[in-house]
């Protein structure tokens, strides 16, 4: 890459996911918080049907933010937020990019696991979520976050050669926000997701970053964004059913006493039912909101992202928990089915008894 290669407009977005809820009633929350938002849209690149959008639409809020410097850039006065109704928040902050395209790797390493927007974007969320309040269904902000950069390059100088075939290990050292010298391996499979609509305009994702080049990259950056808020969902869904297997295991091998009330097993069927049905909910959410069938360049960039992102592996895992937890409950109904049945038996065999033994007793001699 030229060492004067110059970025002359250019935006770089830190996004931070987090889960704040079971889900969101967004029209609740709209009426709940009215200026400055508006719900959710993506910007087609081409022509599109209609139904390629967000179902439901996030609602999209834009709040006042502090001004403070990262690595030379100074972040924007706005920050946005994005609401979706599985339960989800991300916090974007922006910082406008200009000058030496190699400058970027010291934004890239300020921005990796950056405390000041972790504890700073956390705090919104705390403050977003008092503001929602009962629009909220359980709310309790998770410990785990999961933070994306994107680097979007609208215009550089000189315009040709592209930066993003100039010199791919430069690239490289960006999206992994790695200064120590890297293999050519590692180089290769850094930029190996890259995909273009057009000869002015790249996309090469990373699992840490992004860098986009070209204008109107905003439908490109909403797919980037979505996948990961997804990605959030999928690590937090799976961590909730290895509780749950843990927990139906538990209620499994756990041994029936043998003078038990009736329904006593029903609690803990019922509490695995439970965890089972709001799992299924969640995955279904999650995995139905963005409809991608409309726009196969945009389909394109969500396989690539899901692939990068390993989203295809989580989906397995999560699908084979939850077909685990299906049996589960299914062998704790079976016991307490035979359970009761067994009581049912019991007292059948014990009136038989009373009724042939009552004839004999002194009490009943006399009738």
């Amino acid at each position: 890459m030229p060492e004067h290669a110059i970025i002359t407009k250019g935006t770089c977005f830190a996004l931070f996911a987090y889960n704040v809820g079971l889900s969101i009633n967004l029209t609740d929350a709209e009426r709940r918080i009215i200026a400055g938002t508006e719900r959710g849209r993506l910007r087609h690149k081409t022509r599109a049907p209609q139904y390629f959008e967000y179902r439901p639409a996030p609602l999209r809020l834009v709040q006042e933010g502090s001004v403070f410097d990262v690595s030379q850039y100074q972040a924007s006065p706005t920050v946005e937020a994005m609401v979706y109704d599985f339960g989800a928040v991300t916090i974007t902050y922006r910082f406008p990019i200009d000058g030496p395209f190699a400058r970027l790797l010291d934004l890239s390493e300020s921005l990796y696991e950056n405390e000041q927007l972790l504890a700073e974007s956390r705090t919104r969320v705390e403050q977003l979520l008092q503001a929602l309040g009962p629009a909220v269904e359980r709310p309790a902000i998770a410990q785990e976050v999961e933070d994306y950069i994107i680097f979007s390059i609208e215009s550089h100088m000189p315009e040709r050669p592209p930066l993003w075939m100039s010199n791919e290990t430069d690239l490289a050292h960006i999206l992994r926000a790695e200064r120590v010298p890297l293999s050519d391996q590692e180089v290769v499979d850094a930029v190996a997701c890259r995909i273009s609509f057009g000869q002015e305009d790249a996309a090469v994702i990373d699992w840490h970053s992004a860098v986009l080049f070209g204008k109107e990259m905003d439908d490109v950056r909403a797919v980037l964004e979505f996948a990961n808020v997804e990605l959030l969902e999928m690590r937090m869904l799976d961590e909730q059913l290895d509780r749950a297997l843990d927990e139906g295991y538990e209620a499994l091998s756990r041994k029936p006493r043998l003078l038990s009330l009736p329904g006593s097993h029903e609690k803990d069927t019922t509490h695995i039912a439970q965890l089972q049905v709001d799992s299924a909910l969640l995955f279904e959410r999650v995995t139905n909101t963005l409809k991608l069938l409309g726009d196969q360049y945009l389909a394109r960039v969500y396989r690539l992202v899901s692939q990068r992102f390993h989203l295809e592996a989580w989906d397995a895992s999560i699908l084979r928990k939850l077909q685990t937890l299906e049996s589960i409950y299914g062998k704790m109904s079976d016991r307490a089915g035979t359970r009761r049945m067994e009581v049912l038996e019991w007292i059948i065999i014990i009136l038989i008894t009373l009724s042939i033994a009552i004839p004999f007793l002194p009490i009943g001699a006399g009738h």
